[in-house]
């Protein structure tokens, strides 16, 4: 490149060469991705203008030379499709410029006048640097002008510039443990808008990844009805700690809106501390029959909805085999299981030796009982071999680090997907 580093204001207008000088257009505006995290975002490509005033896409790794005069293309061939923007998409001139802007130095609020693009050592390009003019109160002077790196200023928000159906779409794309620390750092406005618009299972799913303290107040904004009905899909654990963290009243009240069916593994969990056994276990592992063949017990583990820890394992009871009332055998490791014959019998291959965690032990008990069996699920039997639930790994791990960890635990969210107006 001619330049390393570009202003867009500077850009928006010039021509757009082929390689072989033919005219494509002139250049009107830069298209770049949404990020939902604070690293500058990604630059996809450039707006261009046609003779014939259609507007298309043509792809940043098509660019190969920015001077001061004019864009030269790698390719005469370009496609002529007209340009729709996609959710996942801003375009820097009719968007980002004049945003209100905060400078971190000294909290002089400002306002975006130019954005700057330059390349990385990968190849892309990223929106680097901004052009703010600071506030000035008064008639006589204008702010002066400081070109600043992205990270150098707060509020701007690209997912607020082009609104919750982006913001939606990229979170579509993400683990339920980045949306929810995506969510913790939105404006809560922001954050009810989506919690609107997410289905119950998606919206359970951020849920159980949040601090209590998200919890709690996305909770409250929540009508009773669809609070009970995130609740009932929730792991009756997860949902067991969010409620206890609630006062009694609004507790019982949100308990008593929910299926009896879902509500009754939750009572259960209630009613012992929060950090034994009974309190961390999971009522819902996969429990079966001891005339249950391998083949079924690989089939039920194979669910994309059981948690990979829930998934190391199978337990053998006999009928009824719904906790709490099933008579515990043993349990089947999955390792075991891969290396049998398919039409084998789970009660031929079941651990009985295993020791069991008494729904009272302590946190350092499991802890302990994890470490030396190497293990990342336990079986949780009461005193009358009734299989009560499974405590799982994770569980323990949350218990064990500082009440705020989630609060403190930041992650890079993974870039989404890049896509083109082309």
């Amino acid at each position: 490149m001619a330049s390393p580093r570009v202003f867009v204001a500077r850009l928006v207008g010039l021509a757009v060469f082929g390689p072989d000088g033919e005219r494509v257009g002139r250049v009107r505006d830069v298209v770049v991705t949404v990020r939902v995290d604070a690293s500058p975002p990604r630059v996809l490509g450039l707006l261009v203008e046609l003779a014939t005033r259609r507007r298309i896409f043509v792809p940043m790794l098509r660019v190969t030379a920015v001077d001061p005069g004019a864009v030269t293309l790698a390719t005469g061939s370009v496609s002529l499709r007209g340009f729709t923007q996609r959710p996942t998409e801003i375009l820097v001139v009719g968007q980002l410029l004049d945003a209100p802007v905060t400078v971190v130095e000294d909290g002089t609020a400002a306002v975006v006048v130019d954005a700057a693009i330059e390349p990385t050592r990968s190849r892309d390009w990223v929106v680097g640097r901004l052009a703010v003019r600071s506030r000035r109160h008064g008639l006589t002077r204008r702010g002066e002008i400081r070109e600043l790196p992205w990270s150098a200023v707060t509020g701007l928000s690209l997912t607020d510039r082009q609104g919750t159906a982006g913001l939606l779409a990229v979170l579509e794309t993400m683990r339920p443990a980045d949306v929810a620390a995506t969510l913790s750092e939105l404006p809560v406005k922001r954050q009810q808008e989506v919690a609107d618009a997410l289905d119950d299972e998606r919206l359970a799913d951020v849920f159980e990844e949040m601090s209590d303290t998200d919890q709690r107040a996305l909770l409250a904004h929540l009508d009773a009805e669809r609070a009970a009905d995130v609740l009932e899909a929730m792991s009756p654990d997860d949902a067991a700690d969010l409620l206890g963290e609630l006062p009694a009243a609004e507790s019982d009240a949100l308990l008593a809106l929910m299926q009896p069916d879902e509500s009754g593994p939750v009572r259960r969990l209630m009613s012992y501390s929060s950090d034994t056994a009974g309190g961390l276990m999971t009522p819902e592992p996969v429990i079966l029959r001891p005339d249950a063949t391998v083949a079924e017990a690989l089939a039920r583990i194979r669910n994309p909805d059981l948690p990979v820890a829930l998934a190391s394992m199978v337990f053998v009871c006999r009928p009824p085999s719904d906790t709490p009332t099933g008579r515990y055998l043993g349990c089947a490791h999955v390792q075991r299981l891969l290396r049998e014959a398919p039409f084998e019998l789970v009660a031929g291959v079941v651990d009985t030796e295993l020791a069991r965690l008494s729904p009272d032990a302590s946190l350092g008990e499991i802890a302990r009982y994890f470490a030396a069996y190497n293990l990342v699920a336990g079986p949780v039997v009461d005193d009358e071999d009734h299989l009560l639930g499974a405590v799982t790994v994770d569980d323990v791990l949350d218990h064990l680090l500082p009440a705020d960890w989630r609060d403190r635990f930041t992650t890079e969210s993974p870039d989404p997907e890049e896509v083109t107006g082309a």
